[in-house]
């Protein structure tokens, strides 16, 4: 894990989440999309990767408050799915240390409701669940298909996945189930209005675990949201999708630096 420096300039780094049973280095190839002097600030998620785990990190804000340890003191943070939900939640926690957000293929509640529709089913959660304690490499393995399901390029895209995730330590089979928690439990639709900073939500139109319609749903939500969809990607479109997607994210860490890029600036990315 690469562990951030508090720079003088330190808004210019960028914290980087990553998903469900993943690590840090899943952001390898990305350092080559980003902005001249915007330096990547990779933190593994709890009892993933090279970060260790204890019993006391038995929830989302736990999450956030350890990864806020781990960052610098004020950054951009971009968060996949999983890590999606602990920026938000950092976001919420410490607004002066959050310059601007970006979600890659997150959104604020996982599974469905009677009032939130595009969304997994609690009982793929709970599967999971109970087959993490059968079989937690199995059940790994499986999410990881879950991941690139219907994308263009799924099987390059899978076995990019399994490599970068062999590439560091197993992770933990008790962080994978709080991490199941958080996404089971978890709703943050009521705190978005509250976080002021500005925010990128990207999808992709054939992920299977957050469709792509919970960009009309987040930017009511949250009205000053700029929102992008790739086309053909599933729930890494960094990874199967990597050109267009580090487009998308060059030009939002460009327009951060422009004044008027804030809350009255909401409209969906080309």
């Amino acid at each position: 894990m690469t562990h951030p420096t508090h720079a003088p300039n330190s808004d210019r780094q960028l914290v980087l989440l990553h998903g469900w049973g993943m690590n840090s280095a899943v952001w390898d190839n990305l350092a080559g999309d980003l902005p001249p002097g915007v330096i990547p600030c990779p933190i593994d998620l709890p009892g993933h990767g090279d970060r260790a785990f204890s019993p006391r990190l038995d929830n989302l804000w736990s999450w956030a408050d350890a990864c806020l340890e781990a960052a610098p003191g004020r950054a951009i943070w971009l968060g996949w799915s999983l890590g999606g939900l602990v920026a938000l939640a950092a976001a919420v926690r410490a607004p002066k240390r959050v310059k601007g957000l970006i979600l890659m293929t997150g959104t604020p509640r996982f599974v469905r409701a009677a009032d939130w529709m595009p969304a997994m089913l609690p009982e793929t959660l709970d599967q999971f669940h109970a087959d993490l304690l059968a079989d937690p490499a199995e059940t790994l393995a499986r999410f990881l298909a879950l991941q690139v399901r219907g994308s263009d390029a799924a099987r390059e895209t899978l076995r990019g996945l399994r490599r970068r995730i062999a590439e560091q330590p197993q992770p933990e089979p008790d962080a994978l189930a709080v991490g199941l928690d958080i996404l089971r439990d978890e709703d943050m639709r009521g705190r978005l209005p509250d976080i002021r900073c500005p925010v990128l939500w990207i999808f992709g139109t054939h992920d299977t675990l957050v469709p792509p319609t919970v960009a009309e749903r987040v930017e009511i939500l949250m009205p000053g949201a700029l929102t992008a969809i790739v086309q053909g990607a599933a729930h890494a479109p960094h990874l199967s999708h990597p050109n267009r997607t580090g487009e998308i994210v060059r030009d939002f860490l460009t327009q951060l630096e422009e004044p008027e890029l804030g809350p009255s600036a909401s409209r969906a990315l080309p």
